[in-house]
């Protein structure tokens, strides 16, 4: 289960890192007509919406390594490793709580919004757009759930975290 979470990890992030360059190219396009004098009003549908998606899959992805949410100084002063990892426990389960919540509350969005239209580019649709919030909270919550397994696994072998 840790390569699949793994490989996925992986897709995830390469896919913010595509959105990012999307981001970066959108940004110098935009520059680059300003300084020409062109109106290029689309870039900044594209620049926003890349950008978003970039920090929405880089999100999820960082819970994966636990990059993203920390309580280190709870943590460090547990010294105790199987209440260490009844902490992260713990703390996994609350953050699963608010990643279903905003899974299940970005279908509702993105179902809300999925046929509007770009302001600058009337023939897309913002639905699209609007997936990165339940993608996001589902791949946080798969994550999630195999941190807690793996953790409920090493207290039941008695590991030492």
């Amino acid at each position: 289960m840790k390569r699949i979470l793994d490989k996925m990890q992986k897709v995830q992030i390469a896919i913010g890192g595509l959105f990012l360059f999307v981001f970066l190219i959108a940004v110098v396009t935009q520059m680059a007509c300003r300084y020409i004098g062109i109106a290029a009003m689309w870039t900044e549908d594209i620049s926003m919406y890349s950008f978003i998606w970039a920090v929405f899959t880089g999100a999820g992805a960082m819970v994966h390594s636990d990059a993203h949410f920390a309580f280190t100084s709870v943590s460090e002063a547990i010294k105790d490793p199987g209440r260490k990892t009844g902490l992260h426990i713990f703390i996994s389960i609350v953050m699963l709580f608010f990643s279903v919540l905003m899974t299940y509350y970005g279908v509702l969005v993105t179902k809300q919004f999925w046929n509007y239209k770009w302001i600058n580019i009337p023939s897309f649709n913002r639905g699209p757009t609007w997936m990165c919030l339940p993608l996001c909270g589902l791949t946080a919550s798969i994550y999630l759930i195999g941190h807690i397994i793996e953790d409920v696994q090493k207290l039941m072998k008695g590991e030492n975290v």
